[in-house]
């Protein structure tokens, strides 16, 4: 299992999903700029966990929706 320093993280270029709405729901952002890993987060709580998936998993999930 890899482990992404903290600090990779706080220098991370976070992007919120297009779907998200601007009412402060549900909001999932990503950040794309780690070469190995697509980390993600809930905009509501960035200080929290964050999942991580590779960039090939990553891919099927976000294809599965176009």
């Amino acid at each position: 299992m890899r482990t992404i320093p903290e600090r990779d993280l706080d220098t991370a270029i976070w992007h919120k999903s297009s779907y998200s709405g601007g009412s402060g729901g549900d909001c999932l952002e990503v950040a794309a700029d780690l070469p190995a890993l697509i980390p993600v987060r809930d905009s509501k709580t960035p200080e929290g966990p964050k999942l991580f998936f590779s960039s090939v998993a990553w891919a099927a999930f976000t294809s599965s929706f176009k």
